[in-house]
Parts: C-alpha cells; sequence; structure tokens
C-alpha cells in the first residue's frame, strides 16, 4: 500500500469515528434532555408535595387547637353540671330532713 492510500484509509477511519461520534453525541444530548425535563417534572411534584404537607400541618394544627379548646368547654360543661346536680341532692336532702321520720310500726302488723 502507498502512503497516499494509507493515508486515505486512515482519514476515512477518522471520519468514521467522528460521524459515530456525532451520533453518539447527539443521542446523549436527547438522553439527556429527557432526563433534564423528567428531573423537572419531579421537583415540581416535589414541590406540590411539600405545599401539600405544609397545609395539612397547618390543619392539624387547627384541629388539635380546636379540640383542645373543645375539651376545656366539656370539662367546664361537666363541672357546672356537677355543680347544679349537688344543689338539686342538696334541696332532696332538705326536704328529706323536714319529712317526720315514720313510726316504727305504722304498718298495724
Amino acid at each position: 500500500m502507498s502512503e497516499t492510500e494509507e493515508l486515505r484509509r486512515r482519514i476515512d477511519a477518522l471520519k468514521a469515528e467522528t460521524d459515530a461520534l456525532r451520533e453518539q453525541i447527539t443521542t446523549t444530548r436527547a438522553v439527556v434532555a429527557v432526563y433534564d425535563r423528567d428531573v423537572a417534572e419531579f421537583r415540581t411534584e416535589l414541590r406540590a408535595h411539600g405545599r401539600m404537607l405544609q397545609v395539612l400541618r397547618e390543619t392539624q394544627i387547627e384541629q388539635g387547637q380546636d379540640i383542645a379548646q373543645l375539651h376545656t368547654e366539656m370539662s367546664n360543661g361537666f363541672a357546672e353540671a356537677d355543680e347544679k346536680f349537688a344543689l338539686v341532692l342538696a334541696g332532696i336532702q332538705a326536704i328529706a330532713d323536714r319529712l317526720p321520720e315514720a313510726p316504727a310500726d305504722a304498718s298495724g302488723s
């Protein structure tokens, strides 16, 4: 083989290799673009989940405060009912204390 033919063969081989590398670069860029889009979608979705969790946290805090307030109101209501029942029982006891005692053998037996 002559030197010129050897150079042409090597140039042709380099051109083929360059074409193959360009094709790989094009494919790699396309794959990177797809991955980039996927990552952007995941980030968007992750931000949405984060906002949702923050709203859920705020709702749970509000509900916890509501439950605490209802517990206090319920406790106060039971305390008030206990006081009123105590007054009723005291009134019944006062009435019972004023009633005459029944004779020991009033039934005639």
